[in-house]
């Protein structure tokens, strides 16, 4: 069904609202008019009503999405950290947002990641069977998807109750504080005119709406997987790359040297799909312990994504100890903090990082009074046998680079045609 999702978005309809209207319409209803308030569990309908549905909630989800009215401090949105001319992402260089209360003086624990292209990400499972020939299940690829850096939720409607109920984000107590404010919001009647003019009855149902909107809005294929970069242009043979790009390309691919698409896929799927440049799976990477974190300066707090201590389910599998999952690589040029937690600044210092972990630790930890080097910072020794390995990883100190500092280059030249066209657009001011 991905295709055929693909190309209903690609003759105009978004693959967001083919997605839902697909997943909506399962049984035809009688009448199209049953779809206009059918309540926050509709049920099954016509394909009409649910591509009208899809359209009215992804209306609704935008409006809800920048209202800062729904914040403990009136002054936060979930635009503000999730800037659409930033690709959903933060326009801010901290690693961590502040947020919660009335105050807005709570950080939080984590780097914002970017709200596009998570439509093609999985339900997690600690056991995911894929391979390059999408019909060989016999590899098992471990822990993959869900759309935290932990993976803790699935869909977009889950996700998007974490920043609204979270003390160092939107900072309301319950489900009840956010329908409060949803019935004194300028859109509470579409609200009721898209679940039922009861919704605000049940608190608990009007938050459910707000986030089944957010959800549907986070759907929207020329908001958020528009796939208009300069990269899709080539692939669909419509623009070319500089040969330093190519030469990036190149060595981004070869399992040698960056090797970055074993992660970061970076081909068609054999379906057509475009490629996500993530392959949703979890790495162990150790990136330096970032003190601009205020939880960091606690020396007994780790962040260890998978096994905790934000997700509790696995906190008891000591094998998945600092993995977080795989983000995509589109639009990575215009970020300004890369990893869980910010610790980069650059696109290049994160491309040398791969390249000279192993190879050169000092480059990247701290020291200890007696000179030696402090690696691997951030995650306590028991688990740095779960620390990926492969190329560039694997060195040891003093070995030559994987990658020359020309070679980087050219791949974080690379890496700047996967920029979407929209935000290029705006980023030079048109």
């Amino acid at each position: 069904m991905t295709t055929k999702i693909f190309w209903l978005a690609r003759s105009g309809l978004g693959i967001g609202t083919a997605t839902a209207a697909l997943c909506l319409a399962v049984l035809p209803l009688r009448h199209s008019s049953a779809a206009a308030a059918a309540g926050v569990h509709p049920g099954p309908m016509s394909r009409t009503d649910a591509f009208a549905r899809a359209e009215t909630l992804t209306a609704l989800g935008r409006k809800i999405f920048f209202d800062p009215s729904l914040s403990a401090s009136g002054l936060q949105a979930c635009a503000s950290c999730h800037d659409p001319s930033h690709a959903f992402g933060p326009a801010s260089a901290k690693p961590v947002e502040v947020g919660g209360g009335e105050h807005m003086d709570r950080p939080g624990l984590r780097a914002v990641p970017t709200l596009r292209y998570l439509q093609a990400v999985p339900s997690f499972t600690e056991h995911y069977y894929d391979s390059e020939d999408e019909g060989d299940e016999s590899v098992d690829n471990g822990p993959t998807g869900g759309l935290t850096w932990d993976g803790r939720v699935d869909h977009g409607a889950d996700q998007a109750k974490l920043p609204l109920l979270s003390p160092f984000e939107m900072g309301n107590k319950d489900a009840a504080e956010v329908a409060a404010k949803l019935r004194r919001a300028p859109y509470a009647r579409d609200i009721e005119a898209a679940f039922g003019a009861t919704v605000f009855d049940n608190p608990q149902e009007a938050f459910d709406a707000a986030v089944e909107a957010l959800g549907t809005f986070e759907q929207s294929g020329p908001d958020f997987y528009p796939y208009s970069s300069r990269y899709d242009a080539f692939l669909a043979g419509k623009a070319t790359l500089t040969a330093r790009e190519l030469h990036g390309r190149q060595l981004f691919e070869d399992p040698a040297k960056g090797n970055c698409s074993s992660c970061h896929l970076s081909e068609p799927a054999n379906d057509g799909e475009p490629p996500q440049f993530s392959d949703f799976g979890f790495l162990g990477l150790a990136a330096p312990r970032n003190m601009a974190i205020p939880a960091n300066t606690d020396p007994g707090y780790h962040d260890l994504g998978l096994c905790g201590p934000q997700r509790t389910d696995l906190a008891g599998h000591s094998d998945y100890c600092g993995l977080f999952r795989t983000p995509t690589l589109r639009n990575v040029a215009l970020k300004k903090s890369f990893f869980h937690n910010g610790y980069f600044h650059s696109l290049r210092d994160v491309v040398s990082f791969y390249a000279t972990r192993d190879s050169d630790p000092g480059r990247w930890y701290p020291k200890n009074s007696d000179g030696k080097v402090r690696k691997y910072d951030d995650l306590p020794q028991a688990y740095w046998d779960n620390l990926n390995q492969d190329p560039p990883f694997g060195r040891k100190p003093g070995d030559a680079s994987a990658l020359t500092d020309p070679e980087i280059d050219d791949i974080v030249a690379f890496l700047g045609t996967l920029t979407d066209a929209d935000l290029l657009l705006e980023a030079s001011g048109h």
